[in-house]
Protein backbone atom coordinates (compact mmCIF):
# COMPACT_ATOMS: atom_id res chain seq x y z
CA UNK A 1 0.00 0.00 0.00
CA UNK A 2 1.97 2.92 -1.14
CA UNK A 3 1.04 6.53 -3.16
CA UNK A 4 -1.14 8.52 -4.71
CA UNK A 5 -4.00 7.25 -7.42
CA UNK A 6 -2.26 6.93 -11.25
CA UNK A 7 -4.21 8.71 -13.51
CA UNK A 8 -2.06 8.49 -16.85
CA UNK A 9 -3.30 5.92 -19.01
CA UNK A 10 -1.09 2.95 -19.94
CA UNK A 11 -1.73 -0.60 -20.99
CA UNK A 12 -4.74 -2.33 -19.06
CA UNK A 13 -6.97 -5.28 -18.25
CA UNK A 14 -10.45 -5.09 -17.17
CA UNK A 15 -11.18 -7.38 -14.06
CA UNK A 16 -13.86 -9.35 -13.58
CA UNK A 17 -15.72 -6.88 -10.93
CA UNK A 18 -15.39 -4.57 -13.56
CA UNK A 19 -12.05 -2.58 -12.12
CA UNK A 20 -9.34 -1.50 -14.51
CA UNK A 21 -5.71 -2.56 -14.01
CA UNK A 22 -2.92 -1.05 -15.41
CA UNK A 23 0.92 -0.80 -15.09
CA UNK A 24 2.58 2.25 -15.19
CA UNK A 25 5.80 3.71 -14.65
CA UNK A 26 6.35 4.61 -11.23
CA UNK A 27 7.08 8.30 -10.01
CA UNK A 28 8.87 7.72 -6.93
CA UNK A 29 10.89 4.80 -7.32
CA UNK A 30 11.65 4.18 -11.10
CA UNK A 31 10.39 0.85 -12.89
CA UNK A 32 6.67 0.26 -12.56
CA UNK A 33 3.98 -0.40 -10.81
CA UNK A 34 0.56 -2.18 -11.26
CA UNK A 35 -2.44 -0.23 -9.88
CA UNK A 36 -5.66 -1.36 -9.56
CA UNK A 37 -8.15 0.83 -9.50
CA UNK A 38 -6.34 3.74 -8.09
CA UNK A 39 -4.72 1.30 -5.76
CA UNK A 40 -1.13 0.63 -6.33
CA UNK A 41 -0.75 -2.82 -6.03
CA UNK A 42 2.58 -3.75 -7.00
CA UNK A 43 6.18 -2.35 -7.99
CA UNK A 44 8.72 -4.14 -10.44
CA UNK A 45 12.01 -3.38 -11.48
CA UNK A 46 12.87 -5.43 -14.65
CA UNK A 47 16.52 -4.38 -14.48
CA UNK A 48 16.72 -5.19 -10.77
CA UNK A 49 14.76 -7.80 -8.84
CA UNK A 50 16.09 -7.17 -5.33
CA UNK A 51 15.00 -3.23 -5.52
CA UNK A 52 11.73 -3.99 -3.89
CA UNK A 53 9.69 -0.56 -2.79
CA UNK A 54 7.15 -1.03 -0.94
CA UNK A 55 7.64 -2.05 2.62
CA UNK A 56 6.11 -4.80 3.26
CA UNK A 57 7.52 -6.73 0.12
CA UNK A 58 10.90 -6.00 1.51
CA UNK A 59 9.98 -7.32 5.06
CA UNK A 60 8.66 -10.48 3.42
CA UNK A 61 12.27 -10.55 0.98
CA UNK A 62 14.14 -10.40 4.66
CA UNK A 63 12.75 -13.62 5.68
CA UNK A 64 13.50 -15.31 2.55
CA UNK A 65 16.75 -14.52 2.49
CA UNK A 66 17.00 -16.74 5.77
CA UNK A 67 14.85 -19.68 5.21
CA UNK A 68 17.61 -22.78 4.39
CA UNK A 69 21.28 -22.27 3.16
CA UNK A 70 21.82 -18.70 1.30
CA UNK A 71 21.07 -18.77 -2.47
CA UNK A 72 19.60 -22.07 -2.06
CA UNK A 73 16.85 -23.01 -4.31
CA UNK A 74 13.50 -22.98 -2.57
CA UNK A 75 9.93 -24.44 -3.26
CA UNK A 76 7.31 -21.97 -2.86
CA UNK A 77 3.92 -20.96 -2.81
CA UNK A 78 2.42 -17.42 -3.85
CA UNK A 79 -1.74 -16.96 -3.24
CA UNK A 80 -2.31 -13.27 -5.29
CA UNK A 81 -0.13 -12.37 -8.65
CA UNK A 82 0.32 -9.19 -8.44
CA UNK A 83 3.34 -8.24 -10.53
CA UNK A 84 4.96 -11.44 -9.47
CA UNK A 85 7.43 -9.01 -7.50
CA UNK A 86 8.00 -11.92 -4.99
CA UNK A 87 8.34 -14.71 -7.38
CA UNK A 88 10.69 -12.71 -9.06
CA UNK A 89 12.76 -11.73 -6.47
CA UNK A 90 12.89 -15.24 -4.86
CA UNK A 91 13.89 -16.25 -8.73
CA UNK A 92 17.11 -13.96 -9.21
CA UNK A 93 18.37 -14.66 -5.08
CA UNK A 94 17.45 -17.98 -5.49
CA UNK A 95 17.69 -19.42 -8.96
CA UNK A 96 16.39 -23.12 -9.82
CA UNK A 97 13.59 -22.27 -7.13
CA UNK A 98 9.80 -24.05 -8.32
CA UNK A 99 7.22 -21.42 -7.65
CA UNK A 100 3.46 -22.08 -7.93
CA UNK A 101 1.21 -18.26 -8.07
CA UNK A 102 -2.70 -18.66 -7.69
CA UNK A 103 -4.43 -15.51 -8.95
CA UNK A 104 -8.21 -15.46 -9.75
CA UNK A 105 -7.78 -12.76 -12.30
CA UNK A 106 -6.39 -14.50 -16.14
CA UNK A 107 -6.84 -10.64 -17.68
CA UNK A 108 -4.20 -9.40 -14.57
CA UNK A 109 -1.61 -12.01 -15.38
CA UNK A 110 -1.69 -11.92 -19.52
CA UNK A 111 -1.02 -7.67 -18.86
CA UNK A 112 1.59 -8.65 -16.64
CA UNK A 113 3.24 -10.76 -18.23
CA UNK A 114 2.93 -8.62 -21.83
CA UNK A 115 4.01 -5.88 -20.13
CA UNK A 116 6.81 -7.12 -17.40
CA UNK A 117 8.04 -10.35 -19.02
CA UNK A 118 9.62 -13.04 -16.17
CA UNK A 119 12.63 -13.93 -16.79
CA UNK A 120 13.65 -16.73 -19.55
CA UNK A 121 13.68 -19.64 -17.53
CA UNK A 122 11.75 -19.12 -14.41
CA UNK A 123 10.41 -22.18 -13.15
CA UNK A 124 7.12 -20.00 -11.99
CA UNK A 125 3.68 -21.74 -12.93
CA UNK A 126 0.70 -19.76 -12.63
CA UNK A 127 -2.51 -21.13 -11.83
CA UNK A 128 -6.06 -19.32 -12.21
CA UNK A 129 -8.51 -19.82 -9.37
CA UNK A 130 -9.46 -18.40 -6.42
CA UNK A 131 -6.86 -18.53 -3.85
CA UNK A 132 -8.38 -20.81 -1.00
CA UNK A 133 -10.25 -23.41 -3.60
CA UNK A 134 -6.54 -23.81 -5.85
CA UNK A 135 -5.04 -24.20 -2.24
CA UNK A 136 -6.55 -26.90 -1.96
CA UNK A 137 -6.42 -28.74 -4.89
CA UNK A 138 -2.49 -28.00 -5.73
CA UNK A 139 -0.84 -31.29 -6.76
CA UNK A 140 -0.44 -33.75 -3.72
CA UNK A 141 3.49 -33.38 -4.02
CA UNK A 142 3.53 -29.85 -2.38
CA UNK A 143 1.53 -31.32 0.42
CA UNK A 144 4.33 -30.76 3.25
CA UNK A 145 6.90 -29.99 0.88
CA UNK A 146 6.39 -26.08 0.58
CA UNK A 147 9.47 -24.01 2.24
CA UNK A 148 7.76 -20.75 1.71
CA UNK A 149 3.60 -19.88 0.95
CA UNK A 150 2.46 -16.63 0.77
CA UNK A 151 -0.56 -15.02 1.69
CA UNK A 152 -1.09 -11.48 -0.30
CA UNK A 153 -4.84 -11.25 -1.79
CA UNK A 154 -6.49 -8.07 -2.13
CA UNK A 155 -9.67 -7.50 -4.15
CA UNK A 156 -9.30 -3.39 -4.91
CA UNK A 157 -7.69 -2.54 -1.64
CA UNK A 158 -9.44 -5.52 0.84
CA UNK A 159 -8.55 -8.73 1.78
CA UNK A 160 -11.42 -11.18 1.35
CA UNK A 161 -12.98 -12.30 4.13
CA UNK A 162 -13.10 -16.11 3.21
CA UNK A 163 -9.10 -15.51 3.16
CA UNK A 164 -8.69 -14.40 6.72
CA UNK A 165 -9.96 -17.61 8.50
CA UNK A 166 -8.90 -20.67 10.75
CA UNK A 167 -9.91 -22.83 8.10
CA UNK A 168 -8.05 -21.58 5.49
CA UNK A 169 -4.70 -20.74 6.96
CA UNK A 170 -5.25 -24.74 7.88
CA UNK A 171 -5.22 -25.37 3.82
CA UNK A 172 -1.83 -23.10 3.65
CA UNK A 173 -0.39 -24.70 6.74
CA UNK A 174 -0.80 -28.45 5.47
CA UNK A 175 1.62 -27.02 2.36
CA UNK A 176 4.42 -26.08 4.30
CA UNK A 177 7.35 -28.29 4.82
CA UNK A 178 9.04 -29.24 8.90
CA UNK A 179 10.00 -25.69 9.17
CA UNK A 180 8.52 -24.32 6.13
CA UNK A 181 7.07 -20.38 6.84
CA UNK A 182 4.14 -19.04 6.31
CA UNK A 183 3.83 -15.15 5.36
CA UNK A 184 0.63 -13.29 5.94
CA UNK A 185 0.24 -9.77 4.49
CA UNK A 186 -2.47 -7.88 6.84
CA UNK A 187 -3.44 -4.30 5.97
CA UNK A 188 -5.44 -2.20 9.06
CA UNK A 189 -5.42 1.11 10.54
CA UNK A 190 -6.39 2.51 13.66
CA UNK A 191 -7.03 -0.10 16.84
CA UNK A 192 -5.29 -2.65 15.03
CA UNK A 193 -8.75 -4.80 15.69
CA UNK A 194 -8.78 -6.65 12.33
CA UNK A 195 -4.55 -7.47 12.73
CA UNK A 196 -5.41 -8.55 16.05
CA UNK A 197 -7.30 -10.78 14.80
CA UNK A 198 -5.67 -12.41 12.07
CA UNK A 199 -2.60 -12.59 14.58
CA UNK A 200 -4.62 -14.62 16.97
CA UNK A 201 -6.14 -16.67 14.10
CA UNK A 202 -2.57 -17.78 12.53
CA UNK A 203 -1.45 -18.56 16.00
CA UNK A 204 -4.34 -21.04 16.63
CA UNK A 205 -2.88 -22.83 13.42
CA UNK A 206 1.01 -22.40 13.79
CA UNK A 207 2.91 -22.44 16.87
CA UNK A 208 5.63 -20.15 16.42
CA UNK A 209 4.34 -16.82 14.85
CA UNK A 210 6.29 -13.13 15.21
CA UNK A 211 5.06 -9.76 13.55
CA UNK A 212 7.03 -7.70 11.36
CA UNK A 213 5.71 -4.08 10.85
CA UNK A 214 7.07 -0.09 10.91
CA UNK A 215 7.05 1.18 14.58
CA UNK A 216 3.77 3.66 13.84
CA UNK A 217 1.79 1.07 11.81
CA UNK A 218 2.41 -1.77 14.93
CA UNK A 219 1.39 0.99 17.27
CA UNK A 220 -2.29 1.46 15.67
CA UNK A 221 -1.12 5.46 14.65
CA UNK A 222 -1.86 5.33 10.76
CA UNK A 223 -2.84 2.61 8.54
CA UNK A 224 -0.51 0.32 7.27
CA UNK A 225 0.67 -2.89 6.27
CA UNK A 226 2.29 -6.06 8.55
CA UNK A 227 3.89 -9.01 7.68
CA UNK A 228 2.98 -11.94 9.92
CA UNK A 229 5.31 -14.56 9.63
CA UNK A 230 4.78 -18.16 11.09
CA UNK A 231 6.21 -21.80 11.43
CA UNK A 232 5.29 -24.75 12.84
CA UNK A 233 8.65 -24.91 13.90
CA UNK A 234 10.49 -22.68 16.23
CA UNK A 235 11.62 -19.46 14.26
CA UNK A 236 15.15 -19.10 14.78
CA UNK A 237 15.94 -16.42 17.43
CA UNK A 238 19.09 -14.88 15.37
CA UNK A 239 16.57 -14.21 13.22
CA UNK A 240 14.96 -11.22 15.39
CA UNK A 241 18.09 -8.80 15.27
CA UNK A 242 18.69 -9.36 11.23
CA UNK A 243 15.16 -8.85 10.76
CA UNK A 244 15.60 -5.74 12.39
CA UNK A 245 18.45 -4.50 10.80
CA UNK A 246 17.29 -5.49 7.24
CA UNK A 247 14.30 -2.99 7.79
CA UNK A 248 13.51 -1.06 6.33
CA UNK A 249 13.34 1.52 8.98
CA UNK A 250 12.09 2.39 11.84
CA UNK A 251 11.52 -1.37 11.63
CA UNK A 252 9.39 -3.87 14.43
CA UNK A 253 9.38 -7.76 14.89
CA UNK A 254 6.95 -8.05 17.77
CA UNK A 255 6.86 -11.96 19.36
CA UNK A 256 6.76 -13.37 22.04
CA UNK A 257 5.27 -11.51 25.11
CA UNK A 258 4.49 -8.60 23.05
CA UNK A 259 2.84 -10.84 20.95
CA UNK A 260 0.55 -12.19 23.40
CA UNK A 261 -0.64 -8.59 24.29
CA UNK A 262 -0.58 -7.47 21.03
CA UNK A 263 -3.20 -10.42 20.46
CA UNK A 264 -4.98 -10.37 23.96
CA UNK A 265 -8.76 -10.76 23.82
CA UNK A 266 -8.74 -10.88 20.24
CA UNK A 267 -11.21 -13.92 18.20
CA UNK A 268 -10.07 -16.39 15.91
CA UNK A 269 -11.73 -15.44 12.51
CA UNK A 270 -14.12 -18.57 11.40
CA UNK A 271 -15.45 -19.27 8.00
CA UNK A 272 -18.95 -18.16 10.25
CA UNK A 273 -18.23 -14.78 11.13
CA UNK A 274 -14.96 -13.70 9.04
CA UNK A 275 -14.72 -10.02 7.77
CA UNK A 276 -13.38 -8.64 4.91
CA UNK A 277 -9.89 -7.06 5.78
CA UNK A 278 -11.22 -2.82 6.11
CA UNK A 279 -10.66 -0.54 3.13
CA UNK A 280 -8.31 2.36 3.77
CA UNK A 281 -9.20 5.90 2.84
CA UNK A 282 -8.07 7.20 -0.22
CA UNK A 283 -5.48 9.69 1.45
CA UNK A 284 -3.77 6.34 2.15
CA UNK A 285 -2.53 6.75 -1.23
CA UNK A 286 -2.13 10.40 -1.72
CA UNK A 287 1.76 11.86 -1.16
Amino acid sequence: MARARIEEAGPSARLSDGTIARVVPSRFAGGWELDVDGTPQSHVDLDDPTHLHFEYIARMAAVVDLLRLPGQPLTAVHLGAGALTLPRYVEHTRPGSRQQVIELEQPLVDLVRAQLPLPRGAQIRVRIGDARDVAGRLPAGLAGAADLVVSDVFAGAQTPAHLTTVEYFRTLSALLAPEGVLLVNVADGAGLSFARRQVATVRAVLDHVIVLAEVQTLKGRRFGNLVIAASASPLPMQWLPRLMAAGPHPAKVAQGAELDEFARGARVSVDADAEASPKPAASVFER
